[in-house]
């Protein structure tokens, strides 16, 4: 189960931070991921992270203002937001996969509920 949380109404250039907290599976086996899903659009990928953590990647709209994490002691995923942009809302979706390098929702077997973030101008 994953269980994302932080998501609400921030201002433009804000900073907030997503949470993902997981249970009922050996979260430092899966690779681990954030994407999105606008209104009316499809769920796109925003960054994903290894196992241990040495190793990310990120959609080009994010690169360099938000940054993936995770803590396997406490079972969680972070991602810092920066500088956000009115089209950064959307529902945030954290999910996990087996295997590390995907970026399509369906190289992902596990998806937390979302959590929506919404940027005001």
């Amino acid at each position: 189960q994953l269980q994302a949380s932080g998501g609400g109404l921030v201002q433009a250039g804000g900073s907030p931070r997503l949470s993902c907290a997981a249970s009922g599976f050996t979260f430092s086996s899966y690779s681990m991921g954030w994407f999105r899903q606008a209104p009316g659009k499809e769920r796109e990928f925003v960054a994903a992270i290894s196992r241990y953590g040495q190793t990310t990647y990120y959609a080009d709209s994010v690169k360099g203002r938000f940054t993936i994490s995770r803590d396997n002691a406490k079972n969680t995923m972070y991602l810092q937001m920066n500088n956000l942009k009115s089209e950064d809302t959307a529902v945030y979706y954290c999910a996990a996969q087996r295997y590390y390098g995907g970026r399509n929702p369906s190289d992902f077997a596990y998806w937390g509920q979302g959590t929506l973030v919404t940027v005001s101008s």
